[in-house]
């Protein structure tokens, strides 16, 4: 949905992002669709050993997941190399720089709180206390990076606080952001595991809007000369009819997949109890 939306909203973004980060973007659609078909083989043999495997494939699955998203949105605020033509002029060994892989493990240490949060609020008993001890070595991890990425962003990619600083009414999302995160630690502490879960949310969109925030008004910023070869949402875009038809379809469909999201998680609300039919 979103690459077709980019593609029909605006299409040179798409171009130059899907030639650039081809290799990544395959392997992240590979990892996704094997992480899924890992669950399904999971339940086909009662073997140990067979579940082991999958359980395993499963988990290195979701932790290339987590890095390549990372990876991408890292070099995205750095920037890549474009020529004239808008078209990437490097190779794919460019995007593993010091940056991009740290942001890529920072964002594994974002979902590895979120998840463990999460799966905490899911479970119950002896599963539950296992996971419970999980829960502040991934919080302790998420802020030790979360700190060192902030200080990173702040020295190497500095066009990132320009926006803070020409807008300072934005830096209440950065204020709510690091709440959000202080909170998290303190509701665990008090066992409302409901709590720092959305905590942990709102940290996510945070994090997200604050990107949005200092790439602005760049989708894809050139790293070679960021004033003239970067592709903003202004000379990118498609025609004002095509963009007009699109808001009309998000106007219409994202109420659908909201309502369809909310009714899926309160189906299955509650904690997930294991019984011998369970995966």
């Amino acid at each position: 949905t979103s690459g077709g939306a980019l593609f029909a909203g605006f299409p040179d973004v798409y171009a130059t992002a899907a030639s650039a980060f081809y290799i990544p973007l395959m392997l992240l659609l590979s990892v996704l669709i094997f992480r899924a078909v890992a669950i399904e083989f999971r339940s086909k043999n009662p073997s140990p050993i067979w579940r082991w495997i999958f359980d395993f494939l499963f988990a290195f699955a979701s932790l290339v997941i987590a890095f390549a998203l990372g990876l991408v949105m890292g070099n995205l605020i750095r920037g890549i190399n474009l020529d004239a033509n808008k078209e990437f002029i490097g190779s794919t060994i460019d995007f593993f720089n010091p940056y991009a892989i740290l942001v890529g493990i920072f964002t594994i240490a974002l979902f590895a709180m979120h998840g463990a949060i999460y799966a905490v609020l899911k479970t119950e008993g002896e599963l539950q206390n296992t996971l419970k001890s999980w829960v502040n070595p991934s919080i302790i991890l998420f802020i030790i990076l979360y700190a060192v990425t902030t200080i990173a962003t702040l020295i190497y990619q500095p066009h990132m606080i320009n926006a803070l600083q020409e807008r300072p009414y934005f830096f209440l999302v950065a204020l709510l952001n690091v709440l959000a995160i202080a909170n998290i630690p303190r509701e665990i502490t008090l066992g409302r595991e409901g709590r720092a879960f959305i905590s942990s949310a709102v940290n996510i969109v945070c994090l997200l809007a604050l990107y949005g925030i200092g790439t602005f008004p760049n989708a894809i910023r050139a790293l070679n000369d960021p004033a003239n070869l970067s592709l903003t949402i202004f000379n990118s875009a498609a025609s004002d009819t095509t963009l007009k038809i699109l808001l009309l379809i998000a106007i219409i469909g994202m109420p659908m997949v909201l309502s369809y999201t909310i009714s899926i998680y309160y189906v299955f609300r509650g904690k997930t109890r294991l019984d011998s039919h369970s995966y």
